[in-house]
């Protein structure tokens, strides 16, 4: 009988490989990255910093950045980011504060998602944008930056990052408030880079024009891609599984929380601190699922893992509720359609919402020829499905998992026994 088992590392997070590359680059000096993940979002903040005239070289063990300080290159053509919107919208904070004209365009998914998000405050801040239609291509004519306190309206780690770096441009401070609080690593890497920022729980500001110094980064295993098997060992029965050195950032660990009030059997070990990042052993085992509640004001802290809380809701047992989730719509594909659709074609009791999901538990889930829309997030969660589903499943387009996980499939591979 199937189960999931062993000891692995997933790989390392995305959001810190991003900001880590991007904030070494407006650095004085050498900075090495320690476990970067290197997959294709990382690689075209990679190659945008180098069009940009940022000297990295990428090793085998580590990533090499000679950063120039706050003013950056020119670049000779237009940046293209890929599939990241976190390419884009942070290092658009970037650009605002140089005095030239920047283009950065992306693939056909980016060039859907809204990029109007992050004009209005850049805007505000003295930059000059063009967008198309509040979409890519976007075009950033920046420099004299002027501080500003902003209060969005939505809960944004991507627009937060995106005011917080504009504002290292600026004289004196420029705040940002957020109706809950997002994920924190910008702020906290700026900090170890020799930012002054400051935190009162969902507002946070930063000092401009600081001298950022070169500082080495270890990237913690991502939560985020950890999450799937997480979620594999929580649903499939007599398995239990080690994940070692997983980022357990306060702000991130939304999934350990929602599970745990699932009844699952989840432990966390050897809790360290590596670069003002918590992180530590993940053990999981197998267990009876209940329903639970989401609602909006966790969101921020587990909006990537959406989909496979799905997959763990249809075999828990109860109504589970999401509510509050509306910025799935935005995202690589509309991610609650699309996992509300094809855990439907495996025969889920599953409602969309507007901004959110009802599941109803436990459901005997059957194979299925489904589609990944080209999102990595659907693909890993549709592959966790398929393993308590009876049958074969087979997933269209898996291959763009190496947008964050290139090694996902080899691991899963290794643990299912």
């Amino acid at each position: 009988m199937l189960k999931i088992t062993g000891e692995i590392e997933v790989s390392p997070d995305k959001s810190i490989s991003h900001r880590a590359l991007m904030i070494s680059a407006i650095s004085e000096g050498t900075s090495r990255i320690k476990n970067f993940l290197n997959a294709d979002d990382c690689i075209s903040t990679m190659n945008c910093l180098k069009n940009l005239g940022i000297d990295i070289t990428n090793k085998k063990d580590e990533v090499i950045v000679r950063g120039k300080g706050l003013k950056l290159q020119e670049p000779k053509k237009v940046l293209d980011a890929g599939n990241s919107g976190t390419t884009v919208r942070l290092l658009s904070g970037i650009l605002a504060g140089q005095e030239f004209i920047t283009k950065i365009t992306g693939d056909e998914s980016l060039s859907r998602r809204p990029m109007k998000r992050i004009v209005e405050p850049l805007e505000r801040m003295g930059a000059n944008i063009n967008t198309n239609n509040g979409c890519l291509p976007i075009e950033i004519k920046g420099g004299n930056l002027k501080p500003i306190n902003y209060e969005s309206k939505i809960s944004s780690a991507q627009l937060k990052s995106c005011v917080l770096l504009a504002g290292l441009y600026a004289d004196n401070i420029t705040g940002f408030t957020e109706p809950e609080k997002s994920r924190d690593h910008t702020e906290r890497m700026l900090k170890n880079f020799g930012a002054e920022v400051f935190v009162n729980w969902n507002t946070v500001s930063v000092r401009g024009k600081a001298k950022l110094r070169a500082t080495d980064v270890f990237v913690p295993g991502d939560i985020s891609s950890a999450a799937f098997f997480i979620v594999a060992a929580a649903i499939v029965k007599n398995s239990k599984l080690k994940i070692k050195n997983v980022g357990i950032n306060s702000t991130r660990v939304g999934i350990v929380d929602v599970l745990r009030r699932m009844g699952s059997h989840l432990s966390i070990e050897n809790k360290k601190e590596v670069g003002n990042e918590p992180m530590g052993d993940i053990i999981i085992e197998s267990s009876d699922l209940i329903s639970t509640e989401i609602k909006k004001e966790e969101i921020p802290f587990l909006i990537d893992e959406i989909p496979v809380i799905a997959v763990a809701a249809t075999q828990s047992n109860g109504i589970t509720k999401i509510t509050g989730a509306k910025e799935l719509r935005v995202k690589e594909t509309d991610r609650l359609s699309a996992i509300s659709t094809e855990l439907k074609k495996m025969g889920a009791d599953i409602t969309e919402l507007e901004d959110g999901l009802i599941i109803k538990g436990p459901t005997k889930l059957k194979g299925a020829t489904v589609n990944s829309y080209k999102d990595h997030r659907i693909a890993m969660s549709l592959a966790i499905a398929s393993l308590v589903a009876e049958g074969n499943t087979e997933i269209i387009d898996k291959e763009c998992v190496n947008i964050s996980f290139p090694e996902f499939w080899n691991i899963l591979g290794k643990i299912t026994k």
